[in-house]
């Protein structure tokens, strides 16, 4: 393993990492009231393009972390679409 493969594996843990805290808090309070439905979905949107970009570079670290990214943020946008949908 190169060296520029071990930081994209050191990054793409801690970058990742850090979501399961706010994917945790917003799952058992049932609430994403305080989350930017315009920010959450930008986000997804670039980490989905992260991702085809680590498959076109074929670096695994870009596509391994980019897809956990992508599967933590599903639970925060499943409870923003449904405070959604409560509020009107």
């Amino acid at each position: 393993m190169s060296i520029t493969d071990l930081l994209g594996f050191i990054a793409g843990t801690l970058t990742t990492v850090a979501f399961v805290p706010q994917v945790l808090k917003t799952w058992r309070s049932g609430t994403a009231d305080d989350i930017s439905g315009p920010w959450i979905a930008t986000f997804i949107i670039g980490v989905a393009l992260w991702l085809c970009y680590g498959v076109a570079l074929g670096s695994l670290p870009i596509i391994i972390f980019n897809a956990v990214t992508l599967v933590l943020l599903l639970p925060i946008l499943i409870v923003k679409i449904k405070c959604v949908q409560r509020a009107k």
